[in-house]
């Protein structure tokens, strides 16, 4: 594999072959050539270059010890997503242009590549990144990179007193013409010891806000 902005293998036919495989081996302590020999049965001048296109992948690292992305891709549950993200890795000037080059056709890629690589459009490796892009594209789910959910940051845990102040929490389900429906009340409370001041804000909740619930 020539020294290129984006990483690909002219033999690019031994990506998805490798892959496949990586699926059902054993995780090896280093992913070195005698391991993709031996192991993984890829031999040959055109499985060589396979090592650092998986570097610059992301599933090894630069001494080419296995990544978690490269454990993930082993889970099948996880597989779809770290493809994904490893093409945003690999190709990451090309996601920088088009966030949804996933889902381009060959025209339109090969134009981003032109573009990413400054190459002519009829050389060689432009064809290769292309054929590499797509191989790797093939094991991608972005639909399971999409679902990964953050937690709710808008969820508040107060705790308190009468005396020292704090948050309560209410929670009331309505239900509207057989559609159920959830809120949360967060209330910060004034600190006080008087109990007749609390007494008076939770009256003027349920007469105001909870009345037509």
């Amino acid at each position: 594999m020539a020294e290129s902005k984006l990483p690909y293998l002219n033999a690019y036919g031994n990506i998805k072959r490798a892959l496949d495989k990586i699926k059902t081996a054993a995780t090896p302590t280093r992913f070195s050539q005698d391991f993709l020999e031996n192991t993984l049965g890829m031999t040959g001048g055109g499985a060589r270059p396979l090592i650092p296109f998986f570097k610059r992948t992301g599933f090894l690292g630069s001494d080419g010890t296995p990544t978690q992305l490269y454990r993930e891709f082993r889970n099948p549950a996880l597989s779809g997503a770290a493809a994904a993200k490893a093409l945003k890795t690999g190709y990451a000037p090309i996601y920088e242009m088009d966030e949804e080059a996933h889902r381009r056709d060959a025209t339109k890629l090969k134009g981003l590549v032109v573009q990413a690589t400054g190459a002519d459009a009829d050389a060689p490796s432009v064809k290769a990144i292309v054929k590499s892009f797509d191989a790797l594209n093939g094991f991608a789910d972005f639909s399971a990179v999409d679902e990964e959910v953050a937690p709710d940051d808008n969820l508040e845990d107060g705790s308190g007193n009468g005396a020292g102040g704090g948050a309560e929490e209410g929670e009331r389900q309505v239900t509207l013409t057989g559609l159920n429906l959830g809120y949360t009340i967060n209330l910060h409370l004034p600190a006080t010891s008087d109990v007749a001041v609390y007494s008076a804000i939770f009256k003027s909740l349920r007469e105001n806000l909870l009345r037509d619930l």
